[in-house]
């Protein structure tokens, strides 16, 4: 009987979150309607309520969603770009060009931060700072890094790539600026190589 509650509970949670991004990628977060996206999902308020708390719970799950997902990607496109120094830069410039996709865009860089404020402090973006912290470690280790703090270069980067983001989306230019992003990306993130000898 829990179980098949609990069943209940996380197929809920899938729909509402389903309905959610597909609302929300369409119109937005403040025109998207809960009335609709309940009766989308096929469930009350009241179901959203007791998972989410309220709407802005709602986008945090979503966003915490589409984040993750472009995490996984942008990992995958890095460890298939050869060695670990060329991999991190792969993942920034994957990470930043998943600017242009209509839904992160919407959701994730200009909803997301209105609404949920400082990226740096999602869950997601924790996630994804501690393995981007964990690749410097290991290139500082390699010898391919200059020996410094693993945390503040990752910061760093991890602020730049989701800030040329950010700019991306906001721009009425979109596929203008990624090349000069992506770029000045990979120019920033060159100041940490060790000098050959």
């Amino acid at each position: 009987m829990v179980k098949r509650r609990v069943e209940t509970m996380e197929e809920n949670r899938r729909k509402l979150i389903a309905a959610a991004r597909k609302a929300f990628a369409e119109k937005g977060y403040a025109a998207a309607s809960m009335d609709e996206l309940t009766a989308e999902a096929g469930l009350t308020r009241g179901a959203l309520y007791h998972n989410f708390g309220d709407k802005r719970g709602l986008l945090a799950a979503v966003v915490d969603q589409i984040d993750t997902e472009m995490a996984l990607r942008a990992q995958e496109i890095g460890a298939r770009a050869g060695d670990g120094w060329q991999g991190l830069l792969a993942e920034g410039a994957a990470y930043i060009e998943m600017a242009l996709d209509p839904e992160v865009q919407r959701i994730v860089l200009l909803d997301g931060p209105a609404v949920l404020g400082d990226p740096s402090q999602w869950p997601s973006q924790s996630n994804c700072l501690q393995a981007t912290r964990q690749a410097i470690e290991r290139l500082i280790a390699q010898g391919v890094l200059k020996p410094v703090d693993a945390e503040a270069a990752a910061r760093l980067l991890s602020g730049a790539a989701l800030n040329a983001a950010l700019w991306i989306a906001a721009s009425d230019a979109p596929r203008e600026v990624l090349p000069k992003a992506v770029e000045a990306f990979a120019a920033l993130a060159s100041g940490l190589l060790k000098p050959s000898a």
